[in-house]
Formats: structure tokens, sequence, C-alpha cells
């Protein structure tokens, strides 16, 4: 029975691929107008059902809360939609007369969207608008802890876009989704670039498959809060971080970093706030649930509530209590405090000075989450220049909620909920990934000089490089290589 169903898996996703690469051909007819307009209508259906869809995520999975998710959901559409409603994506988008350079959109073709079971809806509306706008047809793979509230938010936007205009199939989701249906999506011929968030493993999966992948890593950022900072307000913006949505934000803070000349001020301000800092005994028994045996997340404590958490692991906790801390002063596999944990547990550490701090950092986001996202809390330029210059991650978020700021709704950076590590991350980018992503660039070039004018400049400059010319020619001669 069982085969019967991978089987079955396997030809429900060859049958969308072959209709989302029909609906693409079709889709790279349409004009720029036109892909706006169906874009537009996708995005207004995904603010008018935010709630609806957020709840049946809560319900669903049991991650997070609703009220969150229906924000998340807003700023998949309308916050994103806003951000790249203006970008020129179809057919000529730059001229250069002065160059002789003209610039051509040239959509991907199929995309096949691996989607998280933490952000099930508006991960998918966010990838279904921004693979549109760039002339692209998606097919969604959701995780199966979520797949009825995927394949809900992606019927809702394929319907708005299909009354819009969009082709018949351009947007579709694995009704069925399993192991081998999603690991044939991202190897089938007929997909050109895979866009996948999830854990580790599938995103290890996407970058094997053969064919072009943006994947992205783990989050683990510090949070550093440096002798300068306003401390009641970077605790603020830390612990509105770290609860919202209950911490499933992969850019979300892991752990506190600070220095001991402001260390009790710190804990003062975040007991104020509703943080609880665990007892000896209290760390260990929430540590014992935070990650398996395997050494992977523990998805029981994935988008819980502090309080929840603190009753798992038998712990009792004041009823106003936000956020866990527990101190720590190691990093790596078993120290889970020092691991990505995404709900609202955070680690403690606190260091001479910004120097030390800079180098646990460092530490830190390499055993994991390298390449993602850290904030620092300072107003100290030169301080926040060095981070800048030497952290290993591709977003550092100054003064400001890191879950927030990393995807762009309270920074300037591009609205995303897919955020690249850059090559230190083991990404392909690391950019907040956006419809300019998801498609080529045809350049045509004038032609401006002859051989003739090369070889003229050439005779204009050589004068000036016989001697240099001479040495390399004797250097050869000495080495039996030609020039």
């Amino acid at each position: 029975m069982e085969l019967d169903k991978d089987l079955a898996s396997i030809q429900e996703m060859r049958t969308l691929v072959r209709a989302a690469k029909a609906a693409q051909a079709q889709l790279a007819t349409f004009s720029q107008d036109e892909v706006n307009q169906i874009c537009a209508a996708m995005a207004q259906a995904g603010v008018a059902h935010a709630a609806e869809l957020a709840k049946m995520a809560v319900d669903e999975t049991g991650f997070g809360n609703v009220p969150d998710k229906t924000l998340k959901n807003q700023f998949a559409a309308e916050v994103v939609w806003a951000a790249i409603k203006g970008l020129r994506t179809v057919g000529i988008i730059g001229e250069y007369p002065e160059r002789g350079i003209t610039e051509i959109g040239v959509p991907m073709g199929v995309i096949a969207g691996v989607v998280p079971s933490t952000n099930p809806t508006s991960t998918a509306i966010f990838k279904a608008l921004i693979s549109v706008k760039a002339g692209n047809a998606i097919v969604l793979s959701p995780h199966p802890a979520a797949k009825n509230c995927t394949l809900a938010a992606t019927r809702l936007m394929a319907e708005a876009g299909r009354a819009a205009g969009l082709p018949e199939g351009a947007v579709a989701c694995l009704e069925h989704p399993s192991l081998e249906s999603t690991q044939g999506l991202m190897s089938h011929p007929d997909v050109a670039l895979i866009l996948a968030t999830g854990g580790p493993g599938m995103v290890k999966a996407a970058y094997s498959s053969g064919n072009p992948a943006i994947g992205v890593g783990a989050g683990n950022g510090p949070a550093y809060i440096e002798r300068t900072a306003d401390i009641p307000e970077a605790v603020r913006r830390i612990i509105d971080s770290k609860t919202f949505d209950n911490g499933t934000i992969c850019a979300s803070e892991q752990s506190v970093v600070t220095e001991d000349c402001i260390r009790d001020q710190v804990i003062a301000e975040f007991e104020r706030q509703g943080g609880y800092f665990l007892k000896p005994t209290e760390k260990d028994a929430v540590g014992a649930i935070l990650m398996r045996a395997s050494g992977s997340m523990n998805p029981a404590i994935v988008g819980q509530t502090a309080l929840a958490i603190a009753e798992m692991a038998g712990v009792a906790v004041p009823s106003g209590t936000r956020v866990l801390l527990g101190f720590e002063t190691e990093v790596g596999d078993r120290y889970p405090y020092s691991r990505e944990k995404l709900c609202p547990v955070l680690g403690f550490y606190s260091c001479d000075d910004w120097h030390g701090a800079c180098e646990l950092s460092i530490k830190i986001l390499m055993h994991e989450g390298a390449g993602h996202t850290m904030s620092i809390h300072s107003r100290d330029e030169s301080v926040i220049k060095e981070f800048a210059l030497k952290k290993p991650v591709s977003r550092l978020l100054v003064n400001t909620p890191a879950a927030l700021g990393g995807v762009g709704a309270t920074t300037d950076l591009q609205p995303s909920l897919t955020l690249g590590c850059g090559a230190v991350g083991g990404n392909s980018s690391s950019d907040n990934i956006g419809p300019l992503n998801l498609m080529n660039i045809r350049r045509v070039a004038r032609g401006r000089r002859e051989l003739a004018d090369l070889r003229q400049s050439e005779a204009a400059t050589a004068p000036e490089l016989d001697t240099e010319r001479l040495v390399r020619l004797v250097i050869a001669k000495l080495m039996g290589a030609s020039v």
C-alpha cells in the first residue's frame, strides 16, 4: 500500500510539472502589465485571507500563534508585493544607449518550491508571488505535517491569479507529498530552479539534485548587546523578536552576548521584561528537550511558548514568563543553548569586551548558522563597523529585532521569506531572495570598437610597457615557457 502511495505521489508530481511547463510557456508571452495585474490579484487574495490561513497553519502544525502568522501572511503578500511591483522583469528591462547595451528579462521556467512546516502559508504565498512576477510557473512541495494549509494557500493564489489571467497550472502544490515525490520534483529535467526552504537535509538534497538551486542554511544568530547600547530597548527588541510567532523565523536571535561591565544590568532588564534565567538544574532539564538524540532540533519544542516548554521540561516558572534564558560559556553540539532553537529559549553569554564578544559570535556562527544573520545593539559606530567587517553573516542587523529585521519588515532589506546564506553557509546566494533571483538577463551588446582600434591602442601604450615586457620575456626564457 505504501508503495502504491509513493508511486501515486510521484505520478502527481510529474503531472503537475507537465502542466506547469505548458502554463509557463503561455506566461512567457505576457506583457509586464499583464504579469503585474496577475500578481496584484494574488497579493490582494493573500491579504484578504491572511487570518484564515494563519488559523489553518496553527491548527495543523501546532507551531506559532494566529496573530503573528496572520501578520506574516500579510507581509508575504502586501509588503513583498509593494517592494517588487515596480521591478521590470518581462521583456526589455533596461536600455543603456551610451554603452550600447540592452537588457531583456528571461524567465527561468518551472520553479520547484519546497515549503517548511514553520511558515507553511506565508512561504507559499511568497514563493508563488515572486515566481510569477519573474514570469515563472511554480510547483510547491509542502511539508507533510503542513500539507493542508500549504495546499489551501497555494489554491488561493492560483485561483486569484487565474481570475486575472494566469494560465491554468502555473501555480500548483503537491496534494500527496512524499520524500520520493519531493526528490523527484527537485531532480525533474523540466525544473529550471529549486527554491528550497527547510531543514539542512532538505537543502543539501536540493543542491545535490542536479538542478540549479537556491537554498537557505540554518540560522543561529547571536544578539550582541554592547556597553553603549540602550539596554531596555535592546532587551525589548530581542524579546519582541524571539517571541514573534514563538520564534519560528530562522533569523530570530538564538543567544545573547553581552559585556561583563553591563551584565547585571542586562540580566535585570530581561527579568523586568519577562525573561526567566534558569537555575542549573532547570537549565539541564530544558536543555535535555531542545535537541533529539541525533543532534537535530526537537520538533516538539518548535514554535511553542516559553511556558509550554518549561512545563514540558517539568520546570516551574512565573506565569508572565516570555523567554527562557540559560547561562552558557561553551559552544558545540553538547551545548544546546549554543544551537538554533526555533522557540523562545536563549543562551546567555558574557565577555570582557567587544573583542571577546566578536570572537565568541564568530565561534557560535561557524558552529551553526554561518552566513545567515546576527544582530548588534550599540551606539558605537566604530564597533558596529568592526562587526560588519568580520562576521561570517549575510545580514548584520543594527538596533532592530532580528526576526523582523532579517526579512525586511523593520529594515529596508528586500522583503523576503527566503534568506540566502552565501558561500560561507553553503548557499548560492547571500541575498534576501526576490524575483530578480528567479530570472536570467539576456544582454544585447552592440559593437563599439574594431580589432584595428584594439591594435592601435596596444601600439600606443607599448612603449610604456617595454621594460615590463622585457622582464617577462627574460623570466619566461629562464623557465622554458613562452609568452
